[in-house]
């Protein structure tokens, strides 16, 4: 009887102590994302930018304390669980609904994107660390990429650096293309679906395609967010990919390599694949998006508390140069292949 009244309380010391450990470090993200939807609610400021701004602000937090390993642990756990659930998003009826030549195109843009991210960075004297970070960020879903991608890349020094820098990359070169990619296609003289499709092709984040593509006009909107949507659907199998040839040169605090496909990639794949199904009801699907938003959003400010604007700065104007013409890139890449299709 003693025997398993000691089990008992052991097991729940085991279960206790990570969470004593973990509350205050996820509690401060917790309250620092709700102060950033805040913000981004009464002031139309991008929520992911301002938890990374807000993140970086207390970034003393995350070195030593109470809330450091609960930051930790934020910036790697939760950030992967709110990517995973990004696969709630997807079906196949969505891509069926775009036609095998906008499919096509979008494929062709993300994948000469992420080429030209490599070549560029080459010729800038730059990593193919942030070329592939830059470059799948541009090319697929901004900030949420951005996220997925460093989880699978071998880390080095300047691997939250980067992250941050391409995180505020691609959110702020979004809100500039939200306001001026629809004065593009109007001088290009494109109709509602093409609009919606270069909107859609083009823009990094989610937030600014829709609110691009419905400055234009509701078809144009309905367009982009699918499209948009197709390029998300794109995010698994580059982080698969990513995972599997990069695995030889990762591993983890122990010295192990990572598991062969990423428990996160995994959660995203399944979701899809119900989602397609329809086996997941639409209240839970908006459930799972929801939560996808706030893990992602606690995750930014968790990666902004860990990383200095001392470090940020040292990024250099070669990686500007770099995320700027990628950004260019696939805006011309699309266009192009609009044009070609006539």
């Amino acid at each position: 009887m003693t025997s398993q009244l000691s089990g008992s309380l052991s097991a729940k010391q085991r279960f206790v102590a990570p969470v004593v450990r973990l509350a205050p470090g996820l509690l401060v993200c917790a309250t620092v994302a709700i102060a950033a939807q805040f913000l981004s609610d009464h002031y139309g400021a991008p929520a992911m930018l301002m938890a990374l701004l807000l993140g970086m602000a207390f970034h003393f937090l995350a070195q030593e304390g109470p809330s450091a390993s609960g930051v930790a642990f934020t910036s790697r756990s939760v950030l992967r669980f709110g990517v995973a659930l990004l696969g709630a998003r997807i079906s196949a009826e969505l891509m069926m609904d775009l036609g095998a030549e906008t499919i096509a195109l979008i494929v062709l843009a993300v994948v000469a994107t992420i080429l030209f991210g490599l070549l560029a960075a080459r010729l800038l004297g730059r990593g193919w660390r942030l070329a592939v970070l830059t470059g799948g960020s541009v090319a697929i879903c901004g900030a949420s990429a951005a996220m997925a991608i460093a989880a699978v890349l071998p880390r080095n020094a300047q691997s939250e650096r980067n992250l941050i820098f391409t995180v505020v990359g691609v959110t702020a070169l979004s809100t500039v293309a939200m306001i001026v990619y629809p004065i593009v296609t109007a001088g290009f003289a494109m109709d509602d679906r093409e609009a919606g499709i270069f909107i859609g092709a083009t823009i990094h984040d989610v937030a600014q395609v829709v609110g691009a593509g419905f400055s234009i006009s509701e078809p144009a909107g309905e367009t982009a967010t699918l499209v948009k949507l197709m390029r998300v659907t794109l995010l698994a199998p580059l982080v698969l990919l990513l995972s599997l040839s990069l695995r030889s040169l990762a591993t983890d605090a122990s010295g192990k390599r990572p598991p062969l496909v990423p428990g996160f990639v995994l959660g995203f794949i399944l979701l899809a694949g119900l989602n397609s199904l329809n086996l997941i009801p639409e209240v839970l699907a908006a459930t799972f998006v929801d939560l996808s938003r706030w893990a992602l959003l606690l995750g930014i400010v968790a990666v902004g508390m860990k990383t200095s604007l001392k470090s940020l700065k040292d990024v250099g104007a070669a990686a500007i140069v770099l995320i700027v013409a990628e950004t260019l890139f696939i805006a011309l890449f699309v266009a192009g292949g609009l044009h070609l299709l006539g």
